[in-house]
């Protein structure tokens, strides 16, 4: 068994890098912050009807036709807690075989690295705030996520099965509530910050007195610009080789009636605010603990009003 925890830095500049998922909101992150500042053989992408990622023999033949040396694993059939409980297979199924053909793939065709981006669903509906690495399969799931959750657990461990048993150095990254340009604004399938602005627009241009929010408003959340992401993907992509999955958040936390109330603001819409306590609020309260990859040098570097700002200036015109 070879279970490597360190080795020499990963460097990009040379490489050939397969962003699988580069359309989507985080690949195509990683994507724009690759050609701007890093230098690599080539970036590889697919878009889906040149490459079915739940095909098990295509992905093999793409990689085995392309020869990556890194695979950033950013395609995920992801939504809010609406989607997910609408469509309960596809969030289960679709993840499952998209996460298992990348990275059996990637290691039979001998992938130097691979990064896997899960989710920070993954944790106990209930787990210790901060939330650590060590809570993973602690406790109960959130049911409201539960099927995304358990899809990217499975990743995960399949990650951490290919390091013990082959000693592959795969690793896996658990980001917070991400933001950001390329998000979805789809009334079913959107997360909570562009369901917000969109529906705090949409007031706005209808000259509504109130905003309807989902939940209490109670439930606090920490949220990450998906810039910065792709700026901690490609950090720990070179320096971090480890059995461990690592958190990736800003480290700050706040409510959702306080979160509504900045997105009003930056939006201009200034009507009443009204809680719809008939919706679930799911977890609690999530704040991921980033201590491991604080430790390590990084940091975030856009504060939350502003990227709500320039994330708005963009969407207004997809509303």
């Amino acid at each position: 068994m070879n279970t490597p925890q360190s080795q020499e830095a990963f460097r990009l500049d040379g490489k050939r890098i397969w962003i699988a998922g580069h359309r989507g909101m985080v690949g195509s992150a990683v994507v724009r912050l690759l050609e701007s500042t890093a230098s690599p053989a080539a970036v590889i992408t697919a878009t889906h009807s040149e490459l079915d990622l739940a095909r098990q023999r295509e992905v093999e033949d793409f990689v085995a036709a392309t020869r990556p040396d890194l695979v950033i694993l950013a395609a995920a059939t992801v939504g809010g807690i609406h989607a997910n409980d609408r469509h309960p297979v596809e969030f289960l199924y679709d993840n499952l075989m998209i996460q298992s053909n990348v990275i059996r793939a990637a290691a039979e065709q001998g992938v130097s690295k691979l990064v896997l981006l899960g989710s920070s669903c993954i944790y106990p509906k209930f787990a210790p705030q901060p939330i650590p690495e060590s809570a993973l399969l602690t406790g109960a799931l959130e049911e409201t996520n539960q099927w995304y959750a358990v899809a990217k657990i499975s990743g995960l461990k399949l990650c951490e099965a290919y390091r013990r048993q082959y000693g592959k150095d795969f690793i896996s990254l658990m980001p917070t509530n991400l933001y950001g340009p390329g998000d979805n604004y789809s009334p079913e399938q959107s997360h909570v910050i562009p369901a917000l602005l969109r529906k705090a627009h949409e007031a706005k241009q209808a000259g509504a007195s109130c905003l309807s929010v989902w939940g209490s408003g109670q439930a606090r959340r920490e949220f990450l610009h998906v810039d910065d992401l792709a700026r901690a993907i490609l950090f720990l992509a070179e320096r971090y080789s480890g059995l461990e999955h690592i958190n990736v958040g800003s480290g700050e936390e706040l409510s959702i009636a306080e979160l509504a109330e900045v997105i009003s603001q930056v939006v201009g819409f200034d009507g009443e605010l009204v809680f719809d306590t008939s919706k679930p609020d799911g977890t609690p309260r999530k704040l991921l603990d980033t201590s491991h990859l604080f430790s390590m040098g990084w940091r975030p570097s856009i504060e939350l009003r502003r990227g709500l700002e320039e994330t708005y200036a963009l969407a207004r015109d997809v509303f």
